[in-house]
């Protein structure tokens, strides 16, 4: 027998024995400990060709039936697939229809079933990824607050007060109201402190407020344009 036969043999049979353990109903890890290098990788390429083809219900019993075997590593990235399809269905949904999808809208639009994205709603917050991501989020929170402060600095009053809001000098609830804060604004040659707008009535303050809104709303406007424009 040639060398080029005895490798397609071995493949052969390599892959007859992945086949024969994806027939069963769950694999454990006992299963494969007598699994070789190339025997592991075999296994490796046949259950990520397999997942990729199957949808719904079929992909929920086929992860089932490897979950003892899955790594921690592809448990993640598992996760983060489905969070981010979730999340991409969801976006397209209601930019399409404007209201918040149902979970077999979801499922339908995903082709991971429902009882998945029902887990997934349920528990997402507690997922080691999610809370990640949420730190990532966090990481990235004094850019912004710079690019808001920059916009702040160069007279707009919304960037202002959004400022003001995210660093905690500014608080609103359904009467306006200033939190207990060290700073103070001043107007020329007039400084309105904490104190000054502790005096102020509530009617005051709403006057304050609407003046600064409309002036907002008036300098954010985009400039008309003159020239013309050239596709």
């Amino acid at each position: 027998m040639t060398s080029k036969n005895t490798t397609l043999t071995s493949c052969t049979a390599v892959q007859q024995k992945v086949e024969g353990l994806l027939a069963l109903t769950k694999i454990t890890l006992k299963d494969i400990e007598d699994f070789s290098p190339a025997e592991r990788q075999c296994l490796e390429r046949t259950t990520t060709q397999t997942l990729a083809k199957l949808k719904d219900a079929e992909r929920d019993t086929f992860l089932n039936k490897i979950e003892l075997i899955i790594p921690a590593a592809t448990k993640s990235s598992i996760w983060e697939y489905n969070h981010l399809m979730i999340s991409d269905a969801i976006a397209r949904l209601m930019r399409h229809h404007g209201v918040m999808p149902t979970k077999t809208a979801i499922a339908e639009e995903t082709g991971l079933s429902r009882q998945t994205i029902n887990k997934h709603f349920a528990a997402y917050k507690a997922q080691p990824e999610f809370i990640a991501q949420m730190e990532q989020f966090k990481f990235m929170a004094p850019k912004i607050l710079a690019n808001v402060f920059k916009y702040a600095s160069s007279g707009d009053m919304r960037a202002a007060r959004l400022y003001f809001e995210m660093v905690g000098a500014l608080h609103k609830t359904q009467t306006t109201v200033v939190n207990e804060q060290n700073n103070y604004i001043q107007i020329n040659n007039t400084i309105i402190s904490q104190e000054n707008l502790k005096a102020l009535s509530t009617e005051q303050l709403n006057q304050i407020e609407r003046i600064i809104t409309h002036k907002a709303e008036k300098t954010s406007r985009p400039a008309e344009i003159t020239d013309p424009i050239r596709i």
